[in-house]
């Protein structure tokens, strides 16, 4: 199994590490501290010698962070963990804080009116964030001061940080050479005047590079610091002990160096260097300005081109989803022929991932596979566990979200799935969050827009009914890479425009606090869309659906559908039925077609 299920939130730890975090900032005559939920690449996930935040708060989210001051401890979380975080802290000594609402830096001045000194490790947080923070506390005597990580410090038994293989990721997958790629970008360093640019992101290193590893459970990637440089040449700073898998994958022009050496290498070049001041860790501007280096702020040139995916990655996505489709109606196929009150949570991410590794494909889950059923469906990003495990009952709806990490592609779907006789308001709510998604498969937009420009689309049904939810629409999504990737976001606060080639979920949904979960979601990539009979003259894009398994028709209130609506469910189903139809266990052919049948 990738996914296990032992407990790693331990909210009666937290008290006496606080206490002790507290005596070693007194010795350092410092307030507070900042302990991210990070590490100096800025991924999502992070390895186990960098789960500070979790060992010393109890929480297990993806994102948050926590400030401790000497009388007070804040654990800043989003709203898709607003519930999680309190099962996990003990609130005695931990008070979440609703972030981004709450912004850092006020909530210092608000709580240290007599000023203060608050401690950072300036290798786990990023430039604009800390720019931020000191344009909110300046005049207020609150002082963010570069310190040692005092967590590190009183973590005794710390995991070592991970060091394993770095493999090439082949041609036939990425679609272009790591030569290709750094002499494009090479050649963009040069126009813009730059002699190198600064790499902190492990999957932008990974997409140049066309390598990936295993440093990180669930993400491909390789943990360290690159440089690429104007003429074409990269340093890349990593573990010592890594051993290449096919040694001469880099050729002359890559060099693999002691990640030890990565601040005596910044220190030596020769500016102007670019820095993406939203990724880049402050030690690495310190590290420059200390060395009178000229630093250009400017975007990680990987990002862009990681994002739009070529036609290879593209292809490899839409073969990986067909594999990853038959897995799912196979389960989905158990799934309603086996009494459903015998079975738990646990028992649904077991099945589900045995039969996504039939054939042997499977590299990986792309992220812990959350199902959750009735009240724990309502916790977005719930991770069942031997404690919190669920036995299904009638009348619960099951939110079940998983995907897989293939070297063709990565894949990401969730599907709600009924547990007996459903109530009435549960299929009026999904069938709401359907139309929202329906709404957004079939979207047409002039080239420019961004996510925030398209987020409402699938939100409108819910807010006529005075009904929203707390995250995105939906995500970026790399190409056997993270199953969060940016820059693109289909959210309220996606700022990137969408262009041809861009992999996002597409993931409405609705939870009621200690009742249940809702959320429907397929990948899709943006497309050129062709100029209709009538239409005017202007460039415009739409989204392809790459995912295609059936939609559980059982919760849909069929009446509240339009025409249209109705319409695409059906061709939807056409079409699942064509793809997948033929691959199948004979079961699964028969349940296939009974729930793509027309409504």
């Amino acid at each position: 199994m990738f996914q296990n299920f032992d407990s790693h939130a331990d909210p009666s730890q937290g008290p006496a590490r606080l206490l002790q975090l507290r005596e070693g900032l007194q010795r350092e005559n410092l307030d507070g501290f900042f302990i991210p939920r990070a590490d100096a690449h800025q991924g999502e996930y992070v390895c186990d010698a960098d789960k500070r935040l979790e060992w010393l708060t109890g929480f297990t989210g993806s994102a948050g962070f926590c400030i401790a001051l000497m009388d007070r401890a804040g654990v800043f979380i989003d709203g898709r963990y607003r519930n999680q975080v309190r099962g996990q802290v003990d609130l005695e000594f931990f008070t979440p804080v609703n972030w981004p609402e709450i912004q850092s830096g006020h909530w210092l001045v608000e709580n240290m009116p007599n000023g203060g000194r608050v401690g950072f490790d300036p290798w786990l947080h990023t430039i604009a964030a800390y720019k931020k923070a000191l344009a909110t506390i300046a005049g207020t005597g609150i002082e963010l001061v570069p310190s040692a990580n005092m967590v590190n410090r009183i973590w005794a038994d710390r995991p070592a940080a991970p060091f394993g293989e770095i493999t090439p990721h082949p041609i036939e997958f990425a679609g272009k050479t790591h030569g290709k790629k750094r002499s494009d970008l090479a050649a963009g360093l040069r126009k813009s005047g730059h002699k190198a640019v600064i790499l902190t992101q492990s999957d932008s290193i990974a997409w140049l590079l066309n390598i990936r590893g295993d440093d990180i459970s669930h993400i491909p990637i390789v943990q360290g610091f690159a440089i690429l440089h104007d003429d074409a040449r990269v340093d890349f700073f990593t573990h010592p002990e890594r051993k290449m898998v096919v040694q001469d994958h880099f050729g002359p022009d890559v060099r693999l160096l002691p990640d030890t050496g990565f601040a005596d290498a910044l220190a030596a070049l020769t500016g102007p260097v670019r820095v993406d001041k939203t990724t880049a860790p402050i030690a690495v501007m310190h590290i420059l300005e200390q060395a009178d280096i000229a630093i250009s702020w400017g975007d990680d040139p990987c990002a862009l081109p990681k994002a739009m995916k070529n036609d290879v990655e593209i292809a490899g996505s839409v073969a990986a989803h067909l594999r990853d489709a038959v897995a799912m109606v196979e389960f989905l196929t158990w799934f309603d022929t086996t009494p459903p009150t015998t079975l738990s949570e646990i028992d649904l991410v077991t099945k589900l991932e045995g039969l996504r590794n039939v054939g042997n494909t499977l590299k990986d889950i792309s992220f812990e596979t959350i199902a959750g059923a009735g009240p724990n469906g309502a916790i977005m990003h719930y991770r069942v566990t031997n404690d919190s495990n669920r036995m299904l009952k009638d009348g619960d709806l099951v939110v079940l979200d998983s995907g897989g990490q293939y070297l063709d592609g990565t894949t990401d779907i969730t599907r709600t799935l009924p547990v007996g006789n459903v109530g009435r308001d549960e299929k009026l709510c999904f069938t709401r969050v359907l139309q929202g998604m329906i709404a957004m498969s079939c979207l047409r937009w002039p080239v420019g827009l961004a996510g925030r420009d398209l987020d409402a689309i699938a939100r409108y049904p819910l807010w006529v009914a005075h009904q929203d939810f707390n995250h995105g629409t939906g995500h970026g999504v790399g190409s056997y890479l993270s199953v969060h990737e940016g820059p693109q976001r289909l959210s309220r606060v996606g700022e990137v425009p969408f262009q041809p080639g861009m992999i996002l979920s597409n993931e409405p949904g609705y939870y009621r606090d200690g009742a249940f979960g809702i959320r429907i979601e397929n990948l899709i990539v943006v497309r050129q869309a062709v100029q209709p009979d009538g239409g005017d003259a202007r460039e415009m894009l739409r989204f392809e659906t790459l995912t295609y398994v059936p939609i559980d028709r059982r919760l849909i209130v069929v009446e509240m559908l339009s025409v249209g609506e109705r319409d695409w469910l059906n061709a939807y189903h056409r079409d699942c039925l064509g793809k997948i139809g033929g691959g199948l266990s004979p079961k699964a052919e028969i349940w296939l077609k009974a729930a793509c049948a027309p409504i």
